[in-house]
């Protein structure tokens, strides 16, 4: 499968799956914490979600620019590494719960949150680009796509643990103090301290605290809110600091394998014929509106992509019959929201071979699409995906009856396959999209603006996070159908826009 690959391919792949480890757990549990501990809606949830995933691509691009113009970029990775891990840490340290100081506390967490963005920004793209220069040489550089497809699946190995770690090791702290989980309990517990829950949720309330209890019962009902919020969240707390051993681990590889990386600077001190001396003024120029084109079209897609940890976590907490995919592995549970953040880097594992070897096969028939098509096609196949979402929420409540509630019955619940096909087709869409668009970045940007260019594929990326927040008001205000017939539109958006730019963009790829 590495044949034909630059030998430097799989190490910064290894390396770069620590990051995807502390990514695919904040995607999981990210908006759940700030639920569980701070009694957050749905909507004030979402928007630092938004704000946390708009930091961490917006500040790839000041990560470039400080690479770009130290031309360190090594450098810049390992202490992106390091801010990162020392951002888990903060979220990793248990307080109590509920939180005597909110105001205070939140902004902790907060803290925590810029550090690990920041850190983001200093080591992703900069990787990427590095990435990129690796097949600049002639030898690997018609194996562009196909080295990104492979780096991207192989980063997604890491990916694919973090969700399953974050709810063994929050389900298993519950156990180990006397409680099972339980996914309505946390909302029904802060809106009993609030004191604006309902006769029908309280009824619900005081049923689960016995069903959830192992060999202890409560007399007063607040004694188990309280106990069972810090147990709850303490889990969480916990499920943070597995971020931080995959963090260290990606570190080592790195140190280990850094002499395999180019090195800018010492290319651009040995190479008298710098393509960048050769490059034509309005040629840079074409190519740089080209990749800002690209960028603008791209913020509709990952709006709607990024929903897998906004939305779609709050979806497979509300309305879905998590019972139907629960394993149990001794002391440990597998049951929870946050184990359908598995199943986006499983597929990606799974399908890339496979959507390789289709594009391997239309290029030996000189059938191959470009890659600005091949984003058109990936933007169609997201459209499918909430399409499906779209009638699949036809006859559900709106988030408010639900609340009103105390949550849905498992009868009332529909099948995680909704999510789970959901997942597939967005897998499919993501492998269309976006190792393509980067290879795209990495082939268009002229040689001394590569770092800022990946920043600048990551902060539109940045753009279209911030925009997340929509959907989380939508969810909680209108009916479900409507929300994802949004993400519909936006895909469909996208791809109309991609096809108007295909030849220009095909022509100034060449």
């Amino acid at each position: 499968m590495l044949k034909g690959h630059p030998n430097g391919l799989l190490a910064a792949a290894l390396a770069n799956m620590g990051e995807r480890f502390g990514f695919y757990t904040m995607m999981a549990i990210l908006v759940l914490f700030l639920q569980a501990k701070f009694g957050l809606s749905g909507t004030d949830a979402g928007i630092i979600y938004s704000v946390f995933y708009f930091s961490i691509y917006i500040l790839a691009f000041v990560g470039g620019l400080i690479a770009d113009k130290t031309r360190n970029y090594k450098g810049t990775i390992l202490i992106g590494l390091i801010v990162m891990a020392v951002g888990y840490l903060i979220l990793a340290f248990p307080t109590e719960t509920p939180v005597p100081n909110k105001t205070l506390f939140l902004i902790i967490s907060c803290i925590g949150l810029f550090a690990i963005a920041f850190g983001n920004g200093l080591f992703k793209g900069n990787l990427q680009a590095l990435v990129g220069q690796m097949y600049d040489n002639n030898e690997y550089s018609k194996m562009r796509d196909s080295g990104f497809s492979l780096f991207y699946m192989f980063i997604n190995v890491g990916a694919l643990f973090s969700p399953i770690f974050a709810v063994g090791i929050r389900n298993w702290w519950l156990k180990s103090n006397g409680f099972l989980y339980n996914p309505d309990l946390p909302s029904l517990c802060h809106s009993y301290l609030e004191n604006n829950i309902t006769n029908e949720a309280l009824q619900k309330l005081n049923t689960l605290s016995s069903q959830v209890s192992i060999g202890k019962s409560f007399s007063d009902i607040s004694i188990f809110v309280n106990e069972y919020l810090n147990v709850f969240t303490e889990g969480f707390h916990y499920a943070f600091g597995i971020a931080i051993i995959a963090m260290l681990i990606s570190l080592l590889i790195y140190l280990l394998n850094k002499k395999y990386f180019p090195n800018p600077t010492y290319k651009a001190k040995s190479t008298t014929s710098d393509t960048t001396q050769e490059m034509d003024p309005h040629e840079i120029k074409q190519r740089l509106y080209a990749l800002f084109a690209v960028f603008g079209v791209v913020i509709f897609f990952w709006f709607s992509f990024h929903q897998n940890g906004l939305t779609l976590t709050y979806f497979a907490k509300d309305y879905t019959d998590l019972s139907a995919i629960k394993i149990n592995l001794g002391i440990i549970s597998l049951e929870g929201a946050e184990i359908f953040q598995s199943i986006n880097p499983l597929f990606i594992v799974l399908l890339t071979p496979i959507i390789m070897a289709l594009f391997g096969w239309l290029r030996n028939k000189g059938l191959e699409p470009s890659t600005p098509k091949k984003i058109a096609i990936g933007m169609l196949i997201a459209g499918l995906a909430y399409l499906l979402m779209t009638f699949g929420s036809l006859n559900l409540p709106l988030k408010s009856e639900v609340i009103a509630m105390g949550g849905l019955s498992v009868e009332e619940r529909v099948t995680p396959w909704l999510l789970i096909g959901t997942y597939f087709i967005l897998t499919i869409a993501e492998l269309f999209i976006s190792p393509l668009g980067i290879s795209f970045v990495s082939k268009v940007a002229p040689p001394k603006y590569q770092g800022v260019m990946q920043g600048g594929w990551l902060g539109a990326t940045a753009i279209g996070n911030q925009l997340l927040f929509i959907g989380a008001i939508f969810y909680e205000n209108f009916p479900l159908w409507l929300t994802w017939s949004v993400f519909v539109a936006a895909c469909l958006i996208s791809m109309f826009t991609m096809l108007f730019m295909l030849k220009w963009l095909e022509r100034v790829a060449k």
